[in-house]
């Protein structure tokens, strides 16, 4: 967002690690990711973010503290907004986190901002996307998995489904609004579930979340590190018209959801086709070794990422996750 100030800017990461540890119910694993994203961000030394994280974690800092920051209506309703994604990231809001964000809209001066609880019904409505097309009965699910055992699976057909994700996915991660880092995760569980499908496995959602948390993907961190990067580098809001179109942003980002889109694609269809065998280390090595190999391709494929960028329409996300 242009004109964010320093304070700004840290107290919207505040509200952003408030809403992230609103339900109290995250995962030891997910808090260490969480803690994971605050310390990569540590090179930036006016924002001490690894302390502002012992502090939201310790409650020493409050809602209120935050939002007296934040001066600006625009700042506040960016905060608002990704403190909403950071509750929505993996795809259900507890009744503590329907609290936190009621609590929130009232301290920024929301009430009466049609604006944004429009904003929130429409992020629900991306992450609690399903990640099958329908509801599938076993018997379904038997008949398609003897199906895809007597056919072939197309590997070379997978292997493009998986790079075009990742360059949509790059994409979006170059666009300066915040339901765009939001759509990212619904994308990449509906790769899972292709691939999944592909070898005869159907997949409900919880499934596909495991397996994106066994081999180190949280949920509520990949959005938290993806939405900061945006938020430091000035990327998110008011940038360009809406869209971003020059080449200088990519700075802005590492990359990282076209790398994490590709590393999670190629696990899944090994973990998949040798008939999910591997133990949590082996797709945890495996991951990391595709995210190395992937991190190398990012330059390669950022040109494709850049020109998908510019046909991808903001205002119809939610239709083009619910067709992903």
């Amino acid at each position: 967002m242009s004109g964010m100030q320093q304070d700004e800017i840290r107290a919207t990461l505040t509200l952003c690690l408030l809403a992230s540890f609103a339900d109290g119910a995250k995962h030891e694993r997910e808090r260490a990711e969480i803690k994971r994203v605050a310390d990569g961000f540590a090179q930036d030394d006016a924002l001490h973010l690894p302390a502002l994280y012992q502090d939201v974690l310790m409650k020493r800092v409050s809602l209120a503290d935050a939002a007296a920051q934040l001066q600006s209506p625009d700042a506040r309703r960016l905060a608002y907004e990704m403190a909403v994604c950071v509750c929505d990231a993996d795809g259900t809001h507890s009744d503590a986190e329907k609290r936190f964000l009621s609590e929130a809209r009232a301290a920024l001066g929301l009430d009466a901002d049609s604006s944004s609880g429009a904003f929130a019904s429409e992020a629900q409505a991306i992450a609690a996307l399903p990640t099958t097309g329908a509801e599938v009965t076993p018997i379904a699910a038997a008949a398609a998995r003897m199906a895809a055992e007597r056919a072939t699976v197309d590997t070379a057909e997978l292997d493009r489904a998986i790079l075009n994700a990742s360059i949509l996915n790059g994409a979006l991660e170059l666009l300066p609004e915040t339901l765009s880092t939001l759509a990212i995760i619904p994308l990449q569980m509906k790769l899972v579930y292709r691939i999944g499908k592909a070898h005869g496995y159907e997949l409900d959602s919880g499934h596909v979340k495991d397996f994106l948390a066994t081999v180190g993907v949280g949920l509520t961190s990949q959005y938290l590190e993806q939405s900061g990067r945006k938020l430091l580098g000035g990327l998110l809001g008011k940038v360009g018209g809406g869209l971003l179109r020059g080449v200088g942003r990519q700075a802005v980002s590492s990359g990282m959801s076209f790398a994490t889109t590709y590393a999670l694609g190629h696990v899944a269809k090994h973990y998949y086709a040798g008939g999910r065998t591997l133990s949590t280390q082996m797709l945890k090595d495996a991951y990391a070794g595709t995210m190395q190999e992937a991190q190398g391709l990012k330059e390669r494929y950022l040109p494709d990422m850049q020109a998908k960028a510019k046909t991808i329409n903001p205002t119809s996300l939610l239709a083009m996750v619910r067709g992903g």
